[in-house]
């Protein structure tokens, strides 16, 4: 037999071995290195994170409690069918609590919630306080839910499972404002600079994230999913 295989084999059964080990509490490691443990919205984003906030999908009582910990004001709903390919489940109500305040209340996925708020914690606060030295207080939105099709095409949105919101803009402590459609190619450099390092940490988290370099319909706002397919645009 190859030498190779021998050691591509040796690998695998390493690994195996290993996963099989952790996951049944031989091994103990770090729960934020542990890719069975739950996702903490207090530690910074690694590797594993996107494999954690994928989990919650099929786990909402774990969602929920992760969710538990974050500032934000929520509070789980009955799961509801509208349609074809529409309504939600694992879904939460979302109020006006917390560090960050909403333009308005709405109803998401609570895996996208989890997601928001590590996002809001480990990405777009510290972008803020690079570029203007104060904190986001106010995010206006679009909505999340709405039992559509992807603009030009027949496939389900994934905002037809309020699995998804639309970013407007944010308001800062300080009362400074940032509009995705004036200030992504506007003239102040703080705020453009501002937007992309909010997209790009974005991507670090959801699924999908569309701005308006990715198409006309996009040129207000940010479009953050947690869909099957990654995109980063």
């Amino acid at each position: 037999m190859p030498v190779f295989r021998l050691i591509l084999i040796a690998l695998v059964a390493a690994i195996s071995g290993a996963a099989a080990a952790i996951y049944a509490g031989l091994i103990t490691i770090p729960p934020r290195y542990d890719p069975f443990a739950a996702p903490a919205i207090a530690d910074p984003p690694n590797l594993l994170t996107g494999w954690k906030l994928g989990r919650l999908k099929d786990d909402p009582a774990q969602c929920l409690a992760v969710l538990d910990t974050s500032p934000l004001a929520t509070s789980p709903v009955p799961d509801r069918r509208t349609g074809d390919s529409c309504g939600f489940e694992n879904a939460v109500r979302v109020g006006n609590g917390g560090d960050i305040r909403f333009s308005s209340g709405f109803t998401a996925s609570c895996p996208l919630m989890v997601a928001w708020s590590i996002f809001a914690r480990h990405r777009l606060q510290p972008a803020a306080d690079r570029h203007f030295g104060s904190p986001v207080a106010r995010i206006r939105h679009l909505g999340t839910y709405a039992c559509r099709p992807v603009r030009g095409g027949t496939t389900p949105s994934q905002h037809a499972t309020a699995n998804a919101i639309d970013i407007a803009g944010f308001i800062l402590a300080d009362g400074t404002t940032i509009s995705v459609a004036r200030d992504w190619s506007g003239d102040d450099p703080a705020k453009a600079a501002f937007l992309r390092d909010v997209r790009d940490g974005a991507c670090d988290l959801f699924r999908g994230v569309l701005s308006p370099d990715y198409n006309a319909a996009h040129h207000d706002h940010f479009h953050l999913d947690m869909g099957r397919w990654g995109i980063c645009r």
